[in-house]
């Protein structure tokens, strides 16, 4: 069930990817031909709603690549077999686990603080910008208590469970 759930919301948050950079290139296609074109208008909100989608994006794409195992992932050790690379992929999460609970809470406050702020010139929400912060946290945590699980089942001798 666990793992229908966290495989489900990877999918959601692959199609949102897609859809928040198809949407980045249109504020930042607006600027470049404003730019260049002198007959098309220079709009000022596109800067804004750009940094918006672009943040969005990255922070997104962070959490997919918590679930895929692709970020925060340095390859310095040599193939140690199983157990040791599930023991040092353990301690490695643990340290993941503890960034995304530090993104979580104080992503939280920095999200609340901005509930009352807009931005200067597209008067867009700051929260909806700052709220990208505890959501990767939280998204990180459930992730993340994914691979921790298969790496403690390893250590115990049980094969990682399957992903979907």
């Amino acid at each position: 069930m666990y793992r229908k759930f966290t495989a489900a919301y990877a999918k959601l948050l692959s199609w949102i990817l897609v859809a928040s950079v198809a949407i980045l290139i249109i504020p930042v296609s607006m600027q470049i031909f404003s730019r260049t074109i002198p007959i098309i208008p220079a709009y000022i909100w596109t800067e804004e709603l750009a940094r918006l989608m672009f943040v969005w994006s990255i922070m997104i794409g962070a959490m997919i690549g918590i679930r895929e195992g692709t970020h925060f992932e340095v390859d310095v050790w040599p193939d140690m077999g199983p157990r040791a690379t599930a023991a040092v992929k353990f301690v490695s999460g643990v340290f993941v686990l503890v960034f995304a609970l530090v993104f979580l809470w104080w992503g939280w406050e920095f999200t609340w603080n901005a509930r009352n702020r807009i931005s200067e010139l597209a008067e867009l929400p700051l929260w909806m910008i700052h709220l990208a912060w505890p959501l990767a946290g939280f998204t990180w945590t459930v992730f993340q208590a994914e691979h921790l699980y298969d790496n403690a089942r390893v250590l115990a001798g049980h094969p990682a469970g399957g992903r979907q």
